[in-house]
């Protein structure tokens, strides 16, 4: 009998939704087949089986949440019937598993010490984790060794909490990426545990008043409650607005676009503006930064990773675009038409919504003059465009129906100053003037 486990999903994932099940009890599975439909935090996907044979037992079921390393189905390998009773795993289990360390290492693994080397490491490991959930130090104690993965720490740093206040439910009392979500949550409700933080106001049972529907948060929807929260309440936001006359850039993108369309792809505003953007960022390198308000230093970056907003039947998800100041507008029009379809139908793999340093959302194609795009920590700033319309502009004296573009750009205002935010707004609007400036960055 083989066991399928849930395996590593990527960085900062520790468990999913399953959405559907693709495989029964009795049916031949193969590696590589898909077994279930996981939506994460980032994105729907697809996991398939390491192992093959005839499905035994299926020990999930649609709305279950299923954590990394838990058990998801059992499978009868051809020509295995005999092995369970030879391998026996459970008693040479039963027999490690008693076994504790004595109390005096225990007490020394708390000061600091180096454990005994004739302990086995899963020995160390448990003492250390019964030690830090039998008797804790004080938050902020430096002494305290915390049982946390690097991702899980850098996710405390972004949403403003302190690792050392969370419970760790994972193995041997490490702390996971979703024990860091619920201190975050209950900081945010208690007004006790997190002083100076507003309280989650208390709501009143609106079915005293008709017939209310209550649905669940979806993983994206409570992600993307959370961070927005924590952004918002952590970075201190400057919005500055400005207009791009882009009547000639709309004349080069129409007659340009049938080149674009050769190699497969749709020339939009959206793939120009990511180019234009890119060479903003590398002009102004504070865009394209973060802080680092524990460490007190500034983290820049030297590639640009560009995040796209995409609305999706499950909510907002950001697919980032890679080394966007080093493709052509038709490699990025390529690029950004996969990556949207590959959101929109939950197809997006979880690495594809990592790793950005700015993001652009547009938003000209449902409408509006303009908006304050909230920052998508831990990046700097967030551009936001509205839908273009036509003004009577003067120019050269005469007034002309000129096309405007409206550009909404916000800012982490602890790491840029106003004055350098209208020169990068500014820069992206002289850019987006000039259809020339394309053919030179390109």
């Amino acid at each position: 009998m083989a066991e399928f486990k849930l395996p590593d999903l990527g960085e900062n994932i520790e468990s999913g939704e399953v959405i559907n099940v693709l495989v029964a009890e009795g049916d031949d599975l193969s590696e590589d087949q898909p077994v279930i439909e996981l939506e994460t935090d980032k994105a729907v996907i697809e996991v398939p089986s390491t192992v093959s044979g005839t499905v035994s037992r299926v020990l999930v079921a649609e709305g279950d949440r299923a954590q990394v390393g838990q058990v998801i189905l059992t499978v009868e390998e051809v020509g295995a019937a005999s092995e369970p009773p030879a391998a026996a795993p459970a008693p040479v289990h039963e027999i490690q598993e008693p076994a504790e360390p004595p109390p005096e290492p225990v007490a020394a693994a708390a000061d600091g010490a180096t454990p005994a080397p004739a302990a086995p490491a899963e020995d160390a490991d448990a003492a250390g984790s019964a030690e830090t959930a039998e008797s804790p130090p004080p938050a902020g104690d430096p002494k305290k060794l915390i049982p946390a993965a690097p991702s899980v720490r850098r996710l405390a740093r972004e949403i403003g909490v302190d690792i050392a206040r969370a419970e760790g439910t994972g193995p041997g009392g490490r702390i996971r990426e979703e024990d860091v979500k619920t201190l975050s949550r209950r900081l945010h409700e208690s007004p006790a545990a997190a002083p100076g933080s507003p309280a989650a106001a208390p709501l009143p049972d609106f079915s005293k008043w008709g017939e209310v529907e209550v649905e669940p948060f979806s993983n994206v929807r409570r992600i993307t409650a959370q961070r927005m929260s924590a952004a918002w309440s952590a970075i201190p936001h400057v919005t500055q607005f400005d207009q791009a006359d882009i009547t000639e850039l709309e004349a080069w993108r129409k007659g340009y676009a049938p080149q674009v369309e050769k190699a497969g792809a749709k020339l939009t505003p959206t793939a120009v503006l990511l180019k234009v953007a890119a060479s903003a960022l590398r002009a102004f390198p504070s865009f394209n930064a973060s802080i680092d308000m524990a460490g007190e230093q500034i983290i820049f970056k030297h590639y640009v990773h560009i995040g796209v907003a995409v609305d999706t039947p499950r909510g907002l998800l950001v697919p980032v675009i890679r080394d966007v100041d080093r493709k052509s507008v038709t490699e990025i029009s390529l690029e950004l038409g996969e990556m949207a379809e590959r959101t929109r139908t939950g197809k997006v793999a979880v690495a594809d919504l990592e790793g950005g340093t700015f993001t652009v959302s547009n938003l000209g194609g449902l409408g509006g003059t303009a908006f304050t795009p909230i920052v998508n920590a831990p990046e700097a700033a967030i551009l936001g465009a509205a839908r273009s319309r036509t003004e009577p502009v003067y120019v050269d004296g005469e007034l002309q129906p000129r096309l405007i573009l409206p550009l909404s750009l916000s800012y982490d205002h602890r790491l840029i100053d106003g004055a350098d935010g209208v020169r990068f707004l500014r820069y992206l609007c002289q850019g987006l003037e000039n259809p020339w400036f394309l053919a030179f960055e390109s």
